[in-house]
């Protein structure tokens, strides 16, 4: 997301922007009116990722302007806690007294103004023009009282009002990053916990990674091993190389769909972390007899939904002629981890690929040390992954917390009794969260004296086959938005001991 801030409004963008309603555009682009589709959506619990292109294609926004939508739309939903106590003053009003539509609207003119290179009197005008089409005239007035206001001062003048240096730090680093003040001193204990940050470094290193969870994630692609190469997805518009995982590509611009090997499910989206994640498990050594064919290794992933991971390391386990069953609970998201490994299936043994749909809290009963390597990728918060889901750190609260952790506890006791004596569990979590992460991990550990916890950093390695930097000082390995460029991934590998 561009953030330089624009200059300070001269008496000329004041007076266009103090234009009256009637006298400006009555309907607004659509760009502008795809954003605020998909933050009404969003307000009525759609997923952003998942909601956006329909909008898109359904108002046939394309190019340039799905990415100014889309920057648009997704900035305004990050940054609505950063937004919403300067709209609070220049409305004059509680937002909560604010119809729900309207301040959806208000929010997109706040980030043109604040966050964007849009000049002050197009985002005005164009946002009150959407304003009449979407809400009537009189929110159109309203509207542009508002932004004008909001325009008169730039964004670090304003965080000075809204956040002040009097203030206490963690709430004042939560108005200005845009995070929940949860969210925050969880970030907070997660850097201290996991062995980054001390008590002299931490508000240094806190707001880095908060910062870093505000800017869009570039759009990177595996490589399915066997199925597509990096080179073929370079010579399709990728440009450079991942930074880390020897299966990844950067693709700067365009719609990934446009890619013959993505098209084909021989290449996917996926974020750098989690194709790490995929390959340290592929990597660590298993030990003594696998079953009656010690050379046909048994690969489960747990809980397989959507499916990212589970497309990497079955493309793997065909490579090396094991077997790979993936196991999803929810019927939809078995459908979608069965399309994505279509492609893995067609090249391998018939039935070496499989996908079942059961709980995975069952499956340790059902098949006791039946598996050679076993993916745990745990429901978590998600909070190492707010730069791609922007609605999430509105949604989620600490309420969360008590379930996800009995479930991911559930879920990896499950993982370990289906676990072979020398075989190898990965848990991972998308969140650097202590209660979901090393908590977990220190429980099993605790009532399961047959598990020992390998150092993961000997297998979380880069293209180079270097260990990772700055992953923690184990034996598990925590992943940071700002240091890695990935999600906050969480990674800690375990072995069952004869």
């Amino acid at each position: 997301m561009p953030t330089a801030e624009p200059p300070r409004r001269g008496s000329g963008a004041r007076a266009r922007s103090r234009q009256r309603p009637s006298e400006r555009t009555r309907t607004g682009d659509p760009a502008r009116l795809a954003a605020y589709r998909l933050l009404r959506a969003v307000d009525d619990g759609a997923y952003a990722s998942l909601e956006l292109p329909r909008i898109l294609r359904a108002g046939r926004v394309g190019g340039r302007d799905a990415a100014f939508a889309t920057e648009l739309a997704y900035g305004a939903i990050r940054l609505r806690g950063r937004y919403d106590p300067i709209l609070a003053i220049t409305a004059a009003r509680e937002l909560s007294a604010v119809d729900p539509p309207v301040l959806d609207v208000l929010r997109i003119g706040a980030h043109q103004l604040l966050g964007m290179r849009v000049a002050a009197h197009a985002a005005v005008s164009e946002t009150v023009a959407l304003a009449r089409q979407v809400t009537g005239a009189g929110a159109a007035g309203f509207v542009n009282a508002v932004l004008r206001r909001v325009g008169e001062r730039r964004l670090d003048e304003w965080l000075e009002l809204v956040a002040p240096a009097s203030l206490e730090p963690g709430a004042r680093l939560a108005i200005r990053e845009s995070h929940p003040l949860w969210v925050v001193s969880a970030w907070r204990d997660a850097l201290l916990g996991h062995g980054r940050s001390d008590r002299e470094s931490v508000a240094k290193e806190l707001a880095s990674v908060l910062a870093a969870d505000n800017e869009p994630p570039r759009v990177t692609l595996v490589a399915r091993p066997g199925l597509a190469t990096t080179d073929e997805l370079v010579a399709a518009g990728a440009t450079t190389r991942g930074r880390w995982a020897p299966t990844a590509v950067i693709l700067p611009s365009g719609d990934p769909g446009q890619v013959a090997a993505v098209r084909e499910g021989r290449a996917a989206v996926q974020d750098e972390g989690s194709q790490l994640v995929a390959l340290a498990l592929a990597a660590a050594p298993v030990t003594g007899q696998n079953g009656p064919d010690p050379a046909r290794e048994r690969w489960l992933d747990l809980c397989a939904g959507p499916g990212g991971k589970a497309g990497l390391l079955a493309a793997l386990a065909v490579q090396r002629g094991a077997d790979f069953v993936a196991n999803e609970v929810n019927l939809t998201r078995a459908e979608l981890v069965r399309q994505t490994l279509r492609a893995a299936a067609a090249t391998g043994r018939a039935g070496q690929v499989k996908v079942r749909t059961g709980d995975g809290r069952d499956v340790g009963g059902l098949e006791p040390a039946a598996y050679d390597r076993v993916l745990v990728d745990a429901p978590c918060t998600g909070l190492g992954a707010l730069r791609r889901r922007p609605e999430a750190r509105w949604r989620r609260t600490p309420a969360d917390l008590a379930p996800l952790t009995a479930l991911q506890a559930e879920l990896l006791a499950s993982a370990v009794e289906a676990t072979r004596p020398g075989g190898v569990v990965a848990y991972a979590t998308c969140s650097p969260h202590l209660a979901e992460t090393v908590f977990v991990v220190r429980d099993l550990l605790r009532r399961r004296p047959d598990v020992e916890q390998l150092d993961t950093r000997q297998w979380l390695r880069d293209r180079d086959s270097q260990p990772l930097p700055s992953t923690g000082a184990g034996p598990a390995a925590q992943l940071w938005p700002d240091l890695h460029g990935t999600d906050g991934m969480f990674l800690a590998l375990l072995r069952r001991r004869g």
